[in-house]
């Protein structure tokens, strides 16, 4: 499945913008499930200093400056993706009690021994220590995501003993979905998620950091992913340009298998139509585009969100 993303951000200012520093993270990840095939800016004013990096967790990073006075900024990334077909069928995952997920998370570590002993285990099973000592870094807080009695409360009704963990999730999200209401207006990026939990009302970000929250106190590592879901037209209405909107939702490490993504806003496990931008520990370590202006005085954010299936 391929598809084309038009991601454009308007910012209006009161007052003159001397000088803006900004990174952006829109341009979509290469990944055994992805693969970006082409990606673009277009930055008006045209920006004096552009650089690509990649963040420490893989995130390709763009930082730009716009070094002129202007009263208003325009960020468009043009970028193609190639998504490719992965079975929906999740008794085909391993059927792992969450339990013994924990405590492999608990024990996987090389701290204490010797070179020749951490060198033998590598050798023996390099893959698999790797990737566990990786997952273990989204088992603690993070800046938006924050462990409580609260959290482990609202879960513990999915972590029944000797549960698979893929069934877990799979409860947790689709009681994320039945007891919580999508109502854009009650939630900022600054809502605390001890109030989506108390309010049982936000969007896809707080539906994500409340599942991640939910795994992390019973020791499961959870990540947090941005990107985008193609929407379709009702049948016979016709498709708007610039109708979709940044998504977010999150993904579970299971050994043996590797991450797998849930999506607690639609109570399903991504597929073809769910394009990744960039994962991390929550929100804070994803935003799509963030910066620093000087001068500017009162502004106004505006963004456009395309997501086209090439035939």
């Amino acid at each position: 499945m391929k598809y084309r993303i038009t991601h454009s951000t308007f910012y209006h200012y009161s007052q003159s913008v001397g000088l803006c520093q900004n990174e952006a993270r829109l341009q979509p990840r290469n990944f055994w499930r992805q693969h970006c095939d082409s990606s673009l800016f277009d930055i008006t004013p045209s920006p004096m200093d552009f650089r690509e990096r990649i963040d420490f967790f893989g995130n390709r990073v763009v930082y730009f400056a716009v070094q002129q006075p202007h009263s208003k900024l325009i960020v468009t990334a043009v970028s193609e993706v190639t998504i490719f077909p992965r079975q929906n069928n999740l008794d085909l995952f391993n059927q792992i009690p969450w339990e013994q997920v924990r405590n492999l998370l608990q024990s996987t570590t090389l701290h204490g021994q010797s070179q020749s002993q951490q060198s033998q285990i590598q050798s023996q099973d390099q893959e698999r220590i790797l990737e566990m000592l990786d997952a273990k870094q989204y088992l603690l807080d993070s800046p938006m995501v924050t462990v409580t009695p609260a959290l482990a409360d609202f879960a513990q009704h999915s972590f029944l003993p000797g549960r698979a963990l893929v069934d877990v999730v799979h409860d947790l999200m689709g009681r994320i979905y039945k007891d919580f209401t999508y109502d854009p207006t009650f939630t900022t990026i600054a809502t605390p998620l001890a109030e989506v939990l108390s309010f049982r009302r936000g969007v896809c970000q707080d539906f994500a950091h409340l599942a991640i929250g939910c795994l992390r106190a019973y020791g499961i590592a959870a990540r947090y992913i941005s990107g985008y879901v193609e929407t379709l037209p009702e049948p016979g209405k016709t498709r708007l340009v610039g109708a979709d909107a940044s998504h977010a939702w999150f993904s579970v490490y299971i050994p043996g298998t590797g991450w797998l993504d849930f999506d607690p806003t639609n109570n399903t496990v991504p597929l073809d139509q769910h394009i990744t931008l960039a994962w991390g520990r929550d929100y804070a370590d994803v935003t799509p585009l963030k910066g620093i202006a000087f001068g500017g005085g009162q502004h106004t954010l505006s963004v456009s969100v395309d997501v086209l299936r090439l035939e």
